[in-house]
């Protein structure tokens, strides 16, 4: 029986939710399976995934073949590192402390990596909210300067021609300031 190591989708419309399930090939995508590995939440940023490491390992030795998704979420949560050292292992060249310590410390290596990441996402997050916050007192400023009583008709209208560039000023620093961030962002990542 050919077995896969695959995704079943789960959640509702546009909010996908997928366990990660080894499989016989020839089942459904969404009926029978041989066992629950984990899940994976693609909906919030890193994506949120669980998944036992040591079911996936036996699984992928006893030849399962991940499909190209389900092989992506295995190499980035370790389990094909830890395959290719379990298998440096039946052929001798390492031992079982050599093999926890090389995986211990390349999972150390991603959890840091992945804690910069969010720690990176929350900054962005919080500058888009000052930037916006900032934008709004101005509006809020001009607004204030245009209702105060004048004793002319010349200055009103020069107060209200001012109000409306101070609005349009800060409308178009906001819609620049996130355009601006995503293009640095695109530029990080493509590195």
């Amino acid at each position: 029986m050919p077995v896969k190591i695959r995704l079943q989708r789960h959640g509702k419309k546009g909010k996908p939710f997928y366990w990660i399930v080894a499989a016989d090939s020839r089942a459904k995508r969404d009926g029978k399976f041989l066992e629950k590995l984990g899940t994976y939440n693609p909906n919030i940023n890193p994506a949120e995934i669980n998944l036992d490491i040591d079911g996936s390992v036996k699984w992928l030795q006893n030849g399962a073949q991940p499909t190209d998704t389900a092989r992506a979420i295995l190499s980035y949560k370790g389990v094909m590192l830890k395959n290719h050292l379990v298998g440096g292992v039946r052929k001798g060249a390492l031992t079982e402390e050599q093999v926890e310590e090389k995986f211990n410390a390349w999972v150390e290596a991603k959890a840091k990596a992945v804690d910069s990441k969010k720690g990176a996402l929350a900054d962005a997050k919080a500058k888009e909210k000052a930037e916006a916050l900032a934008a709004e007192k101005a509006v809020n400023e001009a607004r204030i300067a245009a209702a105060a009583p004048v004793e002319e008709e010349a200055p009103a209208e020069e107060a209200e021609a001012a109000t409306e560039e101070v609005v349009a000023e800060a409308t178009e620093e906001a819609t620049e300031a996130p355009a601006a961030e995503a293009t640095e962002e695109a530029a990080k990542e493509e590195e």
